[in-house]
C-alpha cells in the first residue's frame, strides 16, 4: 500500500549557511563568516548524507535543492563530491532537478561551469531588484549591471534560470513595478518567484519598523494592485502562477518546491535545514541544530539534529492543506479526509465557494485568484475547529 508521502515525491535540501553580508529583510538561518573550512563542511554533509540514507535507502529521489544562505559561495568540487555521493546512496529519478541558489555578487563564469560539471542542472539567482537605489535599500551587494552579468552568463551555461524580485518595496510605485517586472520578463526566463516585502521580527528592516524609521511602504490597496498586475503581465507573457508567488513557463516549474507544496518527504542537511520524512509508517518533523558551529560539532559527534517529533495525522492533514492550498492546481480533499479522518466543515467551504474565493471540482479544491490574495484567511476558515 502506497504511502501518503509518494504523491509528492521525496526531494533533499542542502543548507549552506553563510554569506557574504546579511540583508536587512532576511530571516534565513544565513551568517557571514571570514574563515570557512569547506571541506571540513564537506565532510559533515557528507557524514549526514550516509546517516539519513542509512534511515530511508532506495527510494527514488527527485530532486536536490542547496539553499541558504549563499550557496554560490560553495566550492564547485564540495557540490561535485556531495552530488557524486547522493548517486551513490539513493536511485535517482532520469531527470533528476539539481538546483542551485546564486546571488550575482558572487558568481563567475568559471565556477558555474564547475557547478554544472558536477551536477547541478538548474540555478535560482537572487536579483531582487533591477534598480540601483532599491537594490542598495535592500542591502544588495552587487549592481544590476552585475545582475545581468551574471545572468548572462547562467543562462549561457544552463538550461534552466530562474531569479527573484522583490515588489511592494519602499517608495515603488506601480508604474514603477509594471516597468520593472515587463524588463524582468524580456530577459529570456521560464521562471520567476516574485515576493511581496515582508518585514520579519529579528531583522534589521524588523527594528527600523519597531522604531518607526521604515518608511514609504505601500498601503495594503496599492499592494493589492501590484499582486494584480503582477498576475496579469504574467499571464501575458506565457509566465502562468503555478504557485501563489511563483510564475513559469509551461514544464519550467521548481519540481522540489512542488514537493513540498505537495506534501512529500524530503531530508533536510545543514544548520537550521528542515525535513519531513516517513519513517516506518509515521512522518516525523525534523529540523538540525540553528547555529552553524554548533551543528558542525553535533556531526562530528554523531548527529545534527534536534529531537525529532511525530505528527499526528489531524495535523498532517492541516500542513498538506496549507501547503497544497498555495498552488494553483490545489489539493485532493480525498488525501485529506485520509490524513484527517474528516472531512472540511461544509458551512465553511461553502462560504468560500459563494464569496468566490476557491473552487470545488471532483473532490479538488482550488483557491481563485480573488482567493489568494487573502489566502491566510481563507486558511484560517478552513481549518478552524
Amino acid at each position: 500500500m502506497a504511502e501518503d508521502w509518494q504523491n509528492g515525491g521525496f526531494g533533499l535540501y542542502i543548507h549552506w549557511p553563510f554569506c557574504q553580508a546579511k540583508c536587512p529583510y532576511c530571516d534565513f538561518n544565513s551568517h557571514v563568516s571570514r574563515e570557512i573550512d569547506q571541506f571540513r563542511w564537506l565532510r559533515a554533509y557528507l557524514g549526514e548524507l550516509d546517516r539519513v540514507a542509512a534511515e530511508v535507502p532506495d527510494r527514488v529521489l527527485n530532486t536536490v535543492f542547496f539553499g541558504g544562505g549563499t550557496p554560490s559561495l560553495m566550492h564547485p568540487d564540495v557540490v561535485a563530491a556531495i552530488l557524486e555521493r547522493v548517486r551513490k546512496l539513493w536511485p535517482t529519478s532520469n531527470d533528476m532537478e539539481v538546483t542551485l541558489e546564486a546571488n550575482p555578487g558572487s558568481v563567475e563564469a568559471g565556477r558555474f561551469v564547475g557547478y554544472r560539471d558536477g551536477g547541478v542542472n538548474r540555478i535560482s539567482m537572487g536579483i531582487q531588484a533591477l534598480n540601483d537605489a532599491d537594490l542598495q535599500r535592500l542591502g544588495r551587494i552587487h549592481s544590476v549591471a552585475e545582475a545581468r552579468q551574471a545572468f548572462d552568463i547562467a543562462r549561457k551555461t544552463f538550461d534552466r534560470v530562474s531569479f527573484d524580485l522583490i515588489y511592494a518595496r519602499q517608495n515603488q510605485t506601480l508604474d514603477a513595478w509594471t516597468s520593472e517586472l515587463n524588463e524582468a520578463l524580456s530577459m529570456a526566463i521560464d521562471h520567476l518567484s516574485l515576493y511581496q516585502l515582508t518585514v520579519e521580527q529579528g531583522t534589521a528592516f524588523g527594528d527600523r519598523y519597531e522604531r518607526g524609521k521604515l518608511r514609504g511602504l505601500p498601503e495594503d490597496e496599492l499592494a493589492a494592485d501590484m499582486y494584480e498586475v503582477t498576475q496579469e503581465i504574467c499571464a501575458k507573457a506565457g509566465m502562468l502562477p503555478y504557485e501563489v508567488s511563483n510564475y513559469a513557463a509551461i514544464g519550467s516549474e521548481s519540481r522540489h518546491n512542488q514537493i513540498y507544496w505537495r506534501y512529500g518527504d524530503y531530508a533536510g542537511i545543514g544548520p537550521g535545514a528542515h525535513a519531513r520524512l516517513t519513517l516506518n509508517g509515521t512522518r516525523h518533523a525534523i529540523e538540525a541544530w540553528r547555529n552553524p558551529t554548533k551543528w558542525l560539532d553535533a556531526i562530528e559527534g554523531g548527529n545534527g539534529e534536534k529531537p525529532r517529533e511525530a505528527i499526528a495525522l489531524p495535523d498532517q492533514a492541516s500542513e498538506f492543506l496549507m501547503m497544497g492550498l498555495r498552488l494553483t492546481e490545489g489539493v485532493d480533499l480525498n488525501r485529506f479526509s485520509a490524513l484527517s479522518g474528516s472531512s472540511l466543515n461544509k458551512q465553511r467551504l461553502d462560504n468560500l465557494l459563494n464569496l468566490g474565493f476557491v473552487d470545488l471540482t471532483n473532490h479538488r479544491l482550488m483557491v481563485l485568484p480573488k482567493g489568494r490574495m487573502v489566502l491566510n484567511s481563507v486558511l484560517a476558515e478552513l481549518l478552524v475547529d
